[in-house]
């Protein structure tokens, strides 16, 4: 870690995601670190949580606690209306607990195979927990979220991105996320939303911790 940055664990093995918030936040001095780079035995979490700003809360504060540094976590899924908003919390897991991207996206569109495609409704959802575990008075918690909306296609386009991305139509696009580049994905991506409402708190948080290293330096 550069000297004059902070560090940030990313609670994530998903090196789709960690390239994302990479792309949305490099910019900053912040090191964004993988999980795996910092907490090579990390587990991951049981993700029990109703929302997806509760699992977001369990990860960081996991990693926050194991690492004692500040964890950034996200929560996210795919929500489509005709299924009453599944498959929400479940979306990795949606055709099972060790499904792949593929078998997800199999058992989505066999879901949808009789429902007409202008009730095809879905979006996005992503939940943002910055976790500081040494904020003065105790751990302080940032949460933001980002959603993007669109609808589901009948058959896999694009050879980008991962998860869903492959059947989500971006609303006023046209374009699945998996034709997107990944500059254009990350503009109007949920995780990229919820990265840009966090860009703010960050600087925040960062220009604190500059003042009070300023602080102790000068500390008679």
């Amino acid at each position: 870690m550069t000297s004059g940055r902070i560090g940030v664990v990313v609670a994530t093995q998903n090196r789709g995601k960690l390239a994302e918030f990479r792309s949305a936040l490099g910019d900053l001095p912040v090191d964004l670190l993988s999980v795996d780079e910092v907490l090579p035995e990390y587990a991951g979490v049981v993700e029990d949580g109703a929302t997806f700003e509760e699992n977001a809360l369990k990860k960081a504060r996991a990693v926050a606690q194991s690492s004692l540094m500040i964890a950034l976590a996200d929560d996210s899924g795919l929500e489509v209306d005709a299924l009453g908003g599944a498959p929400g919390v479940r979306s990795a897991r949606y055709a099972g607990e060790r499904a792949t991207d593929a078998e997800n996206n199999a058992l989505l569109l066999r879901a949808l195979e009789d429902v007409s495609d202008d009730v095809r409704t879905a979006r996005f959802r992503c939940a943002l927990c910055l976790l500081d575990p040494w904020a003065p008075g105790g751990e302080a918690i940032i949460s933001v979220s980002g959603t993007c909306e669109g609808s589901i296609a009948r058959s896999p386009r694009g050879t980008g991105g991962f998860g869903y991305d492959p059947l989500f139509i971006v609303a006023g696009d046209g374009r699945t996320h998996a034709e997107l580049t990944d500059e254009a994905k990350n503009a109007i991506s949920h995780r990229g939303r919820a990265a840009q409402a966090l860009r703010p708190r960050l600087i925040e948080l960062i220009e604190e911790r500059a003042r009070t290293t300023e602080r102790i330096s000068f500390a008679p």
